[in-house]
């Protein structure tokens, strides 16, 4: 395995938790202070994946459409600051529409997806999120996950602690 990761919680981490689903692009609001701390890991080669849960498209409370809009501006507004997101997982299902799945966090699906695809050291990346869920995939992963408060700013030398603990 030669790659390592960033996984990203998307809502609460990269772009303003609202307590509810993120429905329509005009609600999403990118917390461009994330930017400068995930651009330091970005030239150290790390890939930055974004691992969202979306229930709210089970749910028909917004489209696929509007969901890769919401993605194509948090991507965008990477770039134009010198920085990627290489890909985004997301799970468009709901335990309440269908029963259940392996790629909705807490299950580890998307982040195994990822790992698989991108070839990836699980034991050099790390997850962060905002809720006990992301964790705990990160963790079903063998990733190491950080739990940050929705919308707190992302500290450099935590993550890399973090990275760096054994």
């Amino acid at each position: 395995m030669t790659n390592k990761a960033i996984f990203l919680d998307r809502d609460g981490v990269l772009n303003k938790e609202i307590g509810d689903y993120i429905c329509k692009v005009d609600d999403f609001e990118v917390l461009t202070y994330q930017i400068p701390v995930l651009k330091r890991f970005f030239d150290e080669d790390y890939l930055l994946i974004v691992i969202t849960n979306q229930g709210g498209l089970a749910l028909k409370r917004y489209t696929e459409e509007e969901l890769a809009m919401m993605h194509q501006i948090l991507k965008q507004t990477y770039v134009k600051q010198g920085a990627d997101i290489t890909a985004f997982y997301y799970c468009k299902h709901h335990p309440t529409v269908g029963g259940e799945c392996k790629c909705r966090k807490p299950k580890s699906g998307m982040i195994l997806d990822a790992i698989d695809m991108f070839d990836i050291d699980p034991k050099q990346s790390v997850m962060i999120g905002d809720k006990p869920r992301d964790v705990e995939a990160a963790n079903g992963a063998d990733v190491k996950g950080i739990l940050i408060e929705p919308n707190q700013q992302l500290d450099y030398d935590e993550i890399k602690a973090v990275l760096n603990r054994k």
